[in-house]
């Protein structure tokens, strides 16, 4: 499947902002399943540098700088993506129980195994919690198959949290989340994660876009579409394995794979420093993903 994808990201500042420096992850990385075979980022006012390369997690980023006082900003990232089906990954799974795969965490030496501990500790929007411990265990019966936990694991997120826009900030704890059991998908992303993490499993954020499809008879809307979040779980003896709990889906040929890192915090779209702007600004996302 191809897919040409539109990020656009607009800042309207109350007052002039006289100096900008930013860090963007809009560009596709590529996968054994995706290619980005074309990205490039649009910047209004233009920057006086615009530099791009591999983060610590081998995402795609760039970073540029604005030293002309601008009341407005807009970044846009233009890419496509060609994506192959991935086939059904949990009838090939490996026969391994979540225990067996905790303990090849804790004892295997090889350089996959390493680099997946990157992924097995608390970081800033990932905590561990005796709630979020309880919440796990209904999934993590003894001896059950590694695979088999996380996609009950995903079912019961889906199912016990209620998907709602405006309810929280990137800034919302977990036991917020756990509490009034509603969020949005970085928030079950972050759960996923906590509950993994805290069985000694590696778990990772997974930014992306997820193509949405009108219903029958309507047109797709332009810019309707919005940036995703899921997360993946890492099992020896096969690699990484994504899910999505804010739709109960093993993501495949939809889900578009921009960046991935230990949480939000690694792979926010676009971040940065701004001197001046005033205290009165506004932000607009737009997002399109479109067929091709």
């Amino acid at each position: 499947m191809k897919y040409r994808v539109t990020h656009s990201t607009t800042y309207n500042y109350s007052r002039n902002v006289t100096l900008c420096h930013n860090v963007a992850h809009l560009m596709p990385r590529n996968t054994p399943q995706q290619t980005c075979y074309y990205s490039e980022l649009k910047i209004a006012p233009l920057p006086i540098t615009v530099n791009e390369w591999a983060d610590l997690f081998g995402n795609r980023q760039a970073s540029f700088s604005i030293q002309d006082p601008h009341h407005q900003l807009v970044v846009t990232a233009i890419s496509e993506v060609d994506i192959l089906s991935a086939g059904s990954l949990l009838d090939n799974a490996f026969p391994i129980s979540w225990e067996q795969a905790v303990n090849h965490m804790q004892t295997v030496t090889d350089p996959e195994t390493m680099d997946a501990r990157l992924y097995l500790l608390e970081s800033d929007f990932v905590e561990f919690s005796a709630e979020v411990d309880a919440y796990t265990g209904l999934s993590f019966s003894p001896n059950r198959p590694v695979l088999e936990a996380v996609e009950d694991l995903m079912h019961r997120i889906y199912q016990d949290f209620a998907y709602v826009p405006g309810f929280s900030s990137i800034a919302t704890p977990l036991e917020e989340v756990l509490r009034h059991r509603k969020g949005v998908c970085q928030d079950f992303a972050h759960l996923a994660i906590a509950c993994l993490r805290m069985r000694g499993l590696a778990a990772r954020y997974v930014s992306g876009y997820l193509e949405t499809i009108p219903p029958a008879g309507s047109q797709r809307l332009i810019g309707a579409d919005a940036s995703h979040a899921w997360f993946s779980v890492f099992v020896p003896h096969q690699g990484w394995v994504d899910f999505d709990p804010t739709n109960a889906q093993i993501p495949n040929e939809q889900h578009i794979t921009v960046a991935w890192g230990r949480d939000y915090g690694d792979v926010a779209p676009l971040k940065g420093v701004v001197f001046g702007g005033g205290d009165k600004n506004k932000l607009q996302v737009s997002v399109d993903v479109e067929r091709i």
